[in-house]
């Protein structure tokens, strides 16, 4: 990528991922599945949806890409994450970690502590998640942020440094980092929140961006493909429902090149 007030290449993963269709297992929460689902077909991508312990990694392997959300994880749906997690780890293909209230209980801290042991490829959090990931504390209300986008930064690089793969905090202007470089994305919209689920469905996009692609830059892209899609369906959105419906066309709709001419990217 090449920084020109945006990045003028940062459609070319977007092309590439839909050149590709890639296979993407996700083990994800009972909320999200399905509009998961709905958003990574209109990315492109070909979502897959299980999470049963006597298959999981055994599909794992058959997959481009794993996405894991703890959000409304059992004993056994933990099992299941580490044992796919594991089989990417060791086939060294892309999985992306999204540690949903990782700091409201213990369960979910222990669980964190086992997947960042097999290096997700990119962790995505809200700031007050990954501070709370890299043991630096983390104001959460529930699933939702108190802590600044900048107030997690040093704790995104230290965690990247841990797994020596991708960092992303959400908020209002992403911040994205391998530990050596950083860059904000600041396409989104005030609607995107209010929809039940897109920031789960995010990991989705991610996951599908890495495959066969360098995991800093394929972040990058689909953060600002995901934001760019939220600003076009704003536009003639009524409210959070018909904006739903708009997002998916968004989605669908942007070509490479749009996405080049409308992201907002900087080096950070």
């Amino acid at each position: 990528m090449t920084e020109t007030g945006s990045f003028a290449a940062v459609g070319q993963p977007l092309a590439q991922m839909r050149a590709t269709a890639p296979l993407v297992h996700n083990i994800t929460n009972f909320v999200a599945m399905n509009v998961m689902a709905n958003v990574q077909l209109a990315v492109g991508a070909s979502p897959a949806m299980l999470h049963a312990l006597p298959e999981v990694a055994e599909f794992a392997a058959l997959c481009g890409a794993l996405t894991v959300n703890i959000g409304t994880a059992d004993a056994d749906w933990a099992e299941g994450m580490v044992q796919a997690a594991r089989v990417m780890h060791r086939l060294d293909r892309p999985w992306v970690l999204d540690p949903v209230g990782i700091g409201a209980t213990q369960f979910r801290k222990d669980l964190c502590a086992r997947l960042l042991d097999l290096r997700p490829t990119v962790i995505r959090a809200n700031a007050s998640e990954i501070l709370a990931l890299a043991g630096l504390g983390g104001q959460a209300h529930g699933v939702d942020a108190r802590d600044t986008v900048a107030a997690a930064e040093v704790a995104a690089a230290q965690l990247a440094a841990r797994t020596g793969g991708v960092v992303a905090v959400s908020g209002p202007v992403d911040y994205v980092t391998d530990g050596s470089r950083a860059f904000r994305i600041g396409n989104g919209h005030a609607l995107m929140p209010q929809v039940t689920a897109l920031g789960c469905s995010l990991n989705g996009v991610i996951g599908a961006f890495l495959v066969g692609q360098n995991p800093l830059e394929a972040t990058v892209a689909a953060l600002a493909y995901y934001g760019l899609a939220g600003e076009i369906a704003a536009r003639e959105a009524k409210g959070p429902g018909s904006f739903a419906v708009a997002f998916l066309d968004a989605l669908a709709n942007l070509t490479p090149e749009a996405l080049s001419a409308g992201a907002k990217v900087r080096a950070a």
